[in-house]
């Protein structure tokens, strides 16, 4: 299949176009596709360009205010709440990640919960940017529901990711990102604008048999990672991001892939704690390093999230390729 290839600010401008072409906000926008982008590059192309027409046409139909404003308000020294106000949810997190690093240094461990969000897209992304700035950092995010709970035949839970992310000495922060679901169902939602298969481990069709085919997987039920495992945790994220957030359940929740329908209102939090306040930065950089060290010393092990700093390297070399299909979309959104 043939592709076109782009530096990465030129290809955030496309989207920008995009979205905003869209009713987005230029501002929101560019927070959008630099989220958008920066999953392209990572291999997360579930949460990458091939949401580009889905969040357009949610931005366009007043599904997602593509012009609403983030409200930032502490509550508690240690503790605050971001009302995303039914738009994109990168921005709110952008204002959260220039926010925690100074309220964890003062309280030493603290939490912002969003209410009335939206798809939050490669949630490791995020908390790396909190250990950039030496944090430990955690995320929790529930999605429109895609799974049932363990011996049930209700779709009851979403995807559900969690991600992790701690600070490294020298070097980039070890992530962990993962969905609670076998797949994330962007990777399945990639694949059915593909017509290509799934393995049979993925997913449900609508009848409760595992399937193949990508179309009857997003109308169906995805299988939970790690079986009673993956649903018990799956419940855990419920009640973090959404119940003590005050936001909508997975059952709750309209789909982020289809433009018509209500904002899907769901939920996330954050946590950041600073090593100053624990251990001491000092110790605390040491003990993680001679844990990572160990992992790397160990011959065909390797530490969580490093295939994304390669990745990210070839495309600061080569530049990030764009498929045709996914290109047309894109600049037929942009010329509308």
């Amino acid at each position: 299949m043939s592709s076109a290839t782009f530096v990465r600010s030129d290809l955030e401008k496309l989207v920008v176009s995009a979205l905003v072409a869209a009713h987005t906000l230029p501002s929101n926008a560019a927070s959008v596709a630099r989220a958008l982008v920066q999953a392209e590059i990572d291999g997360q192309s579930g949460h990458g360009l091939s949401r580009v027409p889905s969040y357009a046409a949610q931005s366009r139909s007043g599904k997602v205010d593509g012009r609403a404003t983030p409200e930032w308000r502490q509550t508690r020294a240690g503790a605050a709440m971001v009302d995303v106000r039914h738009g994109f949810a990168y921005p709110a997190f952008d204002l959260a990640i220039s926010e925690l690093p100074r309220l964890a240094d003062a309280a030493g461990i603290v939490a912002a919960g969003f209410v009335r969000s939206h798809h939050a897209g490669v949630l490791g992304w995020h908390v790396e940017r909190l250990a950039e700035q030496g944090l430990v950092a955690m995320a929790f995010a529930n999605t429109p529901q895609a799974m049932t709970s363990w011996g049930g035949s209700k779709p009851l839970f979403g995807t559900n990711p969690i991600a992790f992310a701690a600070p490294r000495r020298s070097g980039a922060p070890i992530v962990i990102d993962l969905a609670l679901s076998h797949v994330a169902r962007g990777k399945i939602q990639a694949a059915a604008q593909k017509s290509e298969p799934i393995p049979p481990d993925w997913a449900f069709d609508s009848a409760g048999r595992p399937t193949t085919d990508a179309k009857a997987a997003m109308s169906g039920t995805l299988a939970p990672a790690g079986g009673a495992k993956g649903a018990a945790l799956a419940l855990m994220v419920e009640v973090l991001a959404a119940a003590v957030t005050g936001a909508s359940f997975a059952s709750e929740a309209s789909s982020f892939f289809e433009g018509a329908g209500e904002p899907p209102g769901v939920g996330q939090l954050f946590i950041a704690i600073s090593p100053e306040a624990f251990a001491g930065q000092q110790r605390v950089s040491e003990r993680i390093e001679a844990l990572a060290g160990e992992i790397e010393a160990d011959m065909g092990a390797r530490l969580p999230g490093t295939r994304r700093l390669a990745r990210r390297a070839e495309a600061d070399r080569a530049g990030i390729a764009v498929e045709a299909p996914t290109l047309e979309v894109i600049e037929r959104l942009a010329a509308a």
